[in-house]
């Protein structure tokens, strides 16, 4: 098959262009669907094995790209329907000569690149079952199936099951709610009686009060204390997972109160022993176990396959594993999605497990079997019933109960500014917003200059702006410089005398510093106390504070990046929406978006973006869903 090559007019010293390209491959990277890495890679494979057929590299490349967007394989029957393009807007891939998938399929399974038997030596590409993956991540998804397998073929862990049915009568409001027995109970019960379990739901379904009460059921089991190791992918997370498992614990029964005491939280890097110079291995693995008899993972929808490759080599397998998250919110930035793969896993139940179940009251006889040790937390606690109806709709993928959401919900808890150009210095609709953030801002600093930390802390949450984007018209930066123009309009910021480190100053922290406990995505402000003007982060308990010489690198925090707000919680929140075109604006980011608030959500953009992310959830392509159950 022949196409077309790069058109005439493309700038050959653009960087976006790999040079020298011919056929498919200069094809697809011209149209904005392959970068020049992507095509760089697949070139060298081919040389190094000899392979000439330009539809096998194409499918090279594609695997190579993949992984830059999050998938860890490809699925050639349905790549030329699911690939959106490289830059902000999306390509219209329909034109582009894509090979016939069964000739392409053949093709590859005939390349000396590919191997399709898992038993056959080291090859740089794989193809088992139809999925083209890069070999490194079909090992991982491999590893991560296998020892997912293992463990629920293991012999359960041994448990007294009179006192845990003792403990979860004290620990638990057994009630049945409408919806039968009560799922905190059932989760606990369930991460008591196997290896590992899923705590899967939303923000505010109560996942944490859930761990703080399951870990007080397995320090009061005859014998040792189980050691505890709680973590999450970012120290940002750990941070959250350790404050919030902190005040659960305040609220539990003295007995169990003391047999925890307080159980700090690191990051996975941490936990596994991160080894300067080695991205990807650690100092603990399967030949140097971790010593902990219980696993806590946190924000789990952030966990790559690589890192949960890792982790579960590097967990005991005779330890229990609890992984926690919510399926529905943004994946890992790296390729992976192991928590939607776990969570929506078809299988069978446990016999034996339902029988305990049943037996402790957990499950009623009517109840769905329990799959893969996955229970979904459904009860939101966090907001109300508008918030709750709108990120309903959204995670439902239904558009029109969304839009209905957002425009039933003016003056209320969700309100929709309807802008379908935000692109003008000074978009016109925005006065609610202007004056809201100006007012927050204008809380922030009072509080600061006054050196009321408790208060500024608070009002430092009050309200977040977040984008989808980093740069251009919809991003970060230009939506703070927006902010930065409203408040100096509105004389609030930087006195006459003040520097660049002035009270009130919202800090967003970029690098991770361990000998300070702070992390990248950790926010606070500057406070004056006893006339000396300090840093200050919450952590749940007493606030933490930091000299300002001792910040790396702090920016300014008027706006900042779904991606980065995910795991925080603010009182009110403004979404602006970026284009439909943009590849960006997906189901899951939207989700999450207005999910970070707990009294009040805005959206700013047009119908046609909510629209658009709704009906546009994110398609990463992965085998370990299917291959689960065998």
């Amino acid at each position: 098959m022949t196409a077309p090559t790069r058109v005439p007019d493309t700038d050959p010293h653009d960087p976006r262009f790999a040079r020298g390209a011919g056929g498919l491959l200069a094809a697809f990277n011209s149209a904005g669907v392959l970068a020049a890495a992507d095509v760089h890679v697949a070139t060298r494979l081919g040389r190094l094995g000899r392979e000439t057929d330009e539809t096998v590299l194409l499918a090279a490349a594609l695997a190579v790209r993949a992984v830059r967007h999050g998938s860890v394989c490809v699925d050639l029957d349905e790549v030329g329907t699911t690939v959106l393009g490289e830059g902000d807007e999306l390509v219209d891939v329909s034109t582009l000569p894509w090979p016939d998938p069964p000739a392409w399929r053949a093709a590859c399974l005939a390349s000396p690149l590919v191997s399709a038997d898992p038993a056959e030596g080291v090859a740089p590409l794989r193809m088992p079952a139809g999925l083209l993956y890069l070999d490194r991540y079909w090992r991982q998804e491999e590893e991560v199936r296998t020892e997912l397998r293992d463990r629920a073929t293991a012999a359960p862990p041994r448990v007294d099951v009179d006192r845990l049915r003792a403990g979860l009568g004290r620990l638990f409001d057994t009630a049945a709610d409408a919806a039968g027995s009560d799922r905190q109970l059932l989760a606990a019960a369930v991460a008591s009686l196997r290896r590992v379990t899923v705590l899967a739901g939303g923000p505010g379904t109560g996942k944490t009060t859930t761990v703080a009460r399951l870990l007080a059921l397995l320090r009061d089991q005859p014998g040792p204390p189980p050691r505890i190791a709680l973590a999450a992918p970012t120290g940002k997370a750990a941070a959250r997972l350790a404050e919030a498992v902190r005040e659960q614990v305040r609220h539990l029964p003295d007995a169990d109160r003391e047999r925890l005491g307080d159980l700090p939280a690191s990051t996975l890097h941490r936990l596994l022993g991160f080894r300067p110079g080695h991205s990807n291995r650690f100092h603990h693995d399967r030949t140097n176990r971790l010593p902990h008899d219980v696993v806590v993972v946190d924000e789990t929808s952030m966990v790559s396959l690589t890192m949960m490759a890792r982790l579960l080599e590097a967990v005991r397998p005779d330890a229990r594993l609890v992984l926690v998250g919510d399926p529905d919110q943004l994946a890992s930035v790296e390729a992976g999605a192991v928590l939607g793969d776990l969570a929506r896993a078809p299988g069978a139940g446990e016999p034996a497990l339902d029988a305990t179940l049943r037996s402790l009251g957990a499950l009623a006889p009517d109840d769905a079997p329990i799959v893969h040790g996955v229970v979904t937390l459904d009860r939101t606690w966090r907001f109300g019933t508008e918030i709750a109806a709108l990120a309903r709709a959204i995670r439902d993928g239904d558009a029109d109960a969304a839009v209905a959401a957002l425009r039933s919900g003016e003056g209320g808890a969700v309100e929709f500014v309807e802008a379908p150009t935000l692109e003008l210095r000074d978009p016109p609709g925005l006065d609610a917003v202007r004056a809201e953030v100006v007012a927050a801002n204008a809380t922030l600093v009072e509080h600061a200059r006054a050196g009321d930390v408790e208060k500024a802390l608070e009002a430092l949450d009050r309200h977040r702006l977040l984008c989808a984007h980093r740069r251009g018209p919809y991003g970060v930066t230009r939506w703070g410089w927006e902010v930065e123009r409203w408040l100096a309009d509105a004389g609030v910021g930087p006195g006459a005398d003040d520097g660049e480190w002035f009270p009130g100053r919202a800090v967003l922290v970029t690098t991770n510093d361990y000998d300070l406990n702070l992390y990248n995505g950790d926010t606070g402000v500057l406070v004056r106390e006893d006339g000396r003007t300090r840093a200050v982060f919450g952590r749940g308990g007493a606030p933490l504070r930091v000299a300002t010489a001792r910040l790396s690198q702090p920016q300014s925090v008027h706006a900042m990046t779904v991606h980065r707000a995910q795991g925080s919680q603010f009182s009110q929140v403004t979404v602006v929406l970026p284009p439909p075109e943009s590849p960006l604006l997906t189901r899951e980011l939207l989700y999450t978006a207005v999910t970070r608030a707990i009294e009040r959500v805005r959206v700013v953009g047009s119908e046609a973006a909510v629209r658009a992310a709704v009906a546009r959830p994110v398609g990463r392509a992965s085998g370990l869903r299917d291959r689960l159950g065998t």
